[in-house]
Parts: C-alpha cells; structure tokens; sequence
C-alpha cells in the first residue's frame, strides 16, 4: 500500500504534561481512518503536529514523503486541513473567504473560480454563499472549513471533527462526500461520533492518555467485546488507559 502519512516517534510535551506519547502509524491512499480517544487524549495535538501547526518534541511526521518541519511548504501543498474550530475571517462572505483562500494557493483567474465554484458545489454553500461568515450557524461555518481544505484537490485530508454542528442530512451529505473521494486520497478523521467510524472508516486507531491502545478495522474492533458494539469496545479500551 502507497503511504502518503507517516508518523514515526512523534510526542508532544507542554512541561511535565505529556499530551502525545511515542505515537506510529501511516495511512495509505484509499484509507479513512477514524481517530477516535476521550477528551484529552492527544487527537487534535497530534492532528496538529501532523498538519505542520504544533513542532513535535519527538519524532517525525511525513506527508507524501515531505517532512512536515524540514518541507513544510511542500507538505502543506498537498494538504488539506480542517482544524477543530475552523478558524476564518468572520466578516468576510463565504465566496469572498474562498475567493481569498484560491488566492493563497496560488490561483489566478478562471483556474481560481473554477477552483471555488467546485468547492462550493462540493459542500453544498451556494444558497448562503453571500453571507457573512460570523452570521452563520455553527454547522455552515465548518462546511465553509470543509471547502477551504478540499479547494486544492489534495491527496490527502486531515478532518477534525468535519461534521460537528451539522444537522443529519448534512452530516450524510458530508460523509458520502468523504467516501466519493476516499479511493483517491488518505483520509484522517478525528471525531467522538462512532457512528461516523461504521459509516465512513475503512480502519480506527484509539488514543488515550497520549499512548495508540488500538489500530485495527472496525469490525475488528467490535469483534473485542461480546456486545460487538463499537461504543463498548471504546469505553473497554479507554477507561483502564485513562484512570
């Protein structure tokens, strides 16, 4: 299988609190991996090592073979992130964020409207599209996060949370969008929702207290608990881990 995420080693220290502890693992090109672990377990610090935003104290992290701290520009450039929060220009419309972002990559002209309008019609903003960010609800705004991630066409996404705030059949619209163009990208998501894992994760690695307690499909996973649900093997494996 083709890598395009390599982690090796990575840890993260904040002082004496260790909130990423000698995490490994890659994810190939046609994967979505879910990246499930309680509050605190290291998920968005080690997304965010991964997408270049926090330095790592240990370790590397690789995205289709550029290092994220040596190339960082290049890692960058075939990424697309959704950080927890989304953070945009909230007086800005949606289209004149998008608009911004096409810039920043790079576009110009009819390639950069085209890049937006594709963006747009992926993640469904066209009837709110004149809007002022800050006026939007908190589901719209992480679908205008989703837009800017995917505007480039990158092989691969790293999604905190992508669906959080979407009422249900936005959160179906995202998924199936997630797994339209899974074959083509290596796909990491962060979410607590473990329905998402059924619906849209081809594997699941489990954080807790910093440390990955679990890699594996999730049938796999639900093959560890006599219930074969998917929440009891999470609580099993995460409770002990965390007390």
């Amino acid at each position: 299988m083709n890598a395009l995420i390599e982690i090796e080693g990575l840890s993260k220290r904040f002082g004496s609190l260790t909130a990423v502890d000698d995490v490994s693992f890659s994810v190939g090109r046609g994967e979505v991996l879910g990246f499930l672990g309680p509050n605190g377990a290291g998920k968005s610090t080690t997304m965010k090592m991964l997408a270049g935003f926090v330095t790592p104290t240990a370790g590397t992290a690789r995205i289709c073979g550029h290092d994220v701290q040596q190339a960082p520009v290049a890692a960058r450039r075939v990424l697309g992130y959704l950080p927890e929060g989304a953070p945009t220009y909230p007086e800005m419309t949606v289209i004149a964020f998008l608009r911004f972002v096409a810039r920043i990559r790079g576009y110009r002209g009819g390639e950069a409207t085209d890049r937006v309008e594709q963006a747009v019609a992926l993640t469904t903003l066209a009837d709110i599209r004149l809007q002022p960010i800050e006026t939007l609800s908190k589901g719209f705004k992480r679908r205008v996060g989703l837009a800017q991630a995917l505007m480039h066409d990158p092989p691969v996404l790293v999604l905190d949370e992508p669906t959080d705030g979407l009422d249900p059949n936005q959160k179906h619209e995202v998924r199936t969008l997630i797994a339209r163009m899974a074959p083509e990208k290596a796909i990491v998501i962060s979410t607590h929702i473990l329905e998402e894992v059924d619906a849209v994760c081809t594997r699941a690695i489990i954080i807790a207290a910093g440390r990955v307690v679990a890699d594996a499909t999730p049938r796999e996973l639900e093959r560890r608990h006599p219930s074969g649900r998917l929440e009891e093997v999470f609580r099993a494996i995460t409770q002990p881990a965390a007390a």
